[in-house]
């Protein structure tokens, strides 16, 4: 079902090269707002810790974020070194294919990472690649965002007791 991630974490550092391995993921597409960053953009050591311990593993990575804010992409993107695309307009493909393309690479080796399923979880699977839902970093949420977070949450719950 298109509203259902294949995996879930509470945060996108528990996401381990073990899991990758074991799930045959070669690439991850990343959001950006409230999976890399806060609401107030910040970036913490933790993250960018993460990204470099992956990519060392030889996990390559991609931003695929909705923002049409490209100097705020941009700035996540060259701090930890990745390339990106912003206002990708998710749940629609073209973003996703676009980084397939790019990587050349089945869609069942790349996971979508993000923390809003009508967006990163629905456009992945979509794409039939495999998804995985992260928590917000922060539950402060921008308007737009705020509204879908109580679906989510039930669908969080369904998941946390089938496993």
């Amino acid at each position: 079902m298109l509203l259902y991630p294949k995996a879930y974490f509470d945060k996108i550092q528990n996401i381990t090269i073990q899991f990758l391995i074991k799930n045959k993921i070669k690439i991850l597409i990343l959001d950006v707002d409230n999976t890399l960053i806060d609401k107030e953009e910040i970036l913490s050591e933790e993250v960018i810790k993460w990204t470099k311990d992956i990519k060392g593993q030889g996990v390559r990575l991609y931003i695929l974020s909705n923002t049409n804010r490209k100097q705020k992409v941009k700035k996540v993107a060259e701090k930890l070194e990745i390339p990106y695309i912003h206002f990708a307009m998710k749940p629609f493909k073209r973003g996703f294919k676009k980084i397939q393309k790019i990587v050349n690479e089945s869609p069942e080796r790349i996971a979508v990472v993000g923390d809003q399923i009508f967006t990163d979880i629905i456009g992945g699977n979509r794409c039939n690649m495999f998804t995985i839902l992260v928590d917000p970093i922060k539950e402060k949420d921008y308007w737009y965002t705020a509204w879908k977070r109580p679906i989510e949450n039930r669908i969080k719950r369904k998941i946390t007791k089938e496993k």
